[in-house]
């Protein structure tokens, strides 16, 4: 059956006039988490289309966008070399003390000479203070959809590239 949104095929499910209803996973999942016995309802694991979501921004806000994007790759890299919000100060300041740490580290945390974030209309620091905040982008997906959460949504292709996701940043430089 067609209908006209994903409320109005919520609805027809709900009421039995259909067996599944399809969308993004993460809009499956948010739907199941509000309906009143979440258990009784299966997503599928099967990805039957490519509908990528991410932040966005108004046409033309260049450097907004830009922040946007970069505090997104942030997020990434963080996760990937394993800094976490518990351990952001402590990986920061083992960082400053050694010459020989991880540059990309540095520049991420806005130790040394490298300012990316001045190009942007920021500081040494603003990737840092992103992590800060909540965590790295395993942290905030896991604690917002993740599996311990009412939507329950797994990793899935929201994996780093590492572990068998598609997300990936370009080095932070």
């Amino acid at each position: 059956m067609t209908v006209a949104d994903d409320a109005e095929a919520q609805r027809q499910y709900e009421a039995g006039a259909c067996d599944a209803f399809t969308t993004d996973a993460s809009g499956l999942a948010s739907t199941r988490a509000a309906m009143a016995d979440p258990t009784a309802h299966i997503i599928l694991p099967e990805i039957i289309s490519k509908e990528p979501l991410g932040p966005v921004v108004r046409h033309g806000d260049n450097n907004w966008g830009d922040i946007v994007r970069w505090t997104y790759f942030a997020l990434l890299v963080a996760e990937e070399k394993g800094i976490t919000k518990a351990n952001l100060e402590e990986v920061a300041a083992a960082s400053a003390a050694d010459p020989a740490s991880d540059p990309e580290v540095k520049r991420l945390l806005g130790i040394g000479d490298n300012d990316m974030g001045k190009l942007m209309g920021l500081d040494k620091e603003w990737a840092k203070r992103a992590i800060a905040v909540s965590g790295n982008y395993g942290e905030i997906f896991e604690a917002n959809i993740g599996v311990n959460t009412p939507i329950g949504l797994a990793r899935g292709l929201n994996a780093l590239w590492t572990n068998g996701g598609l997300q990936y940043a370009p080095p932070i430089r």
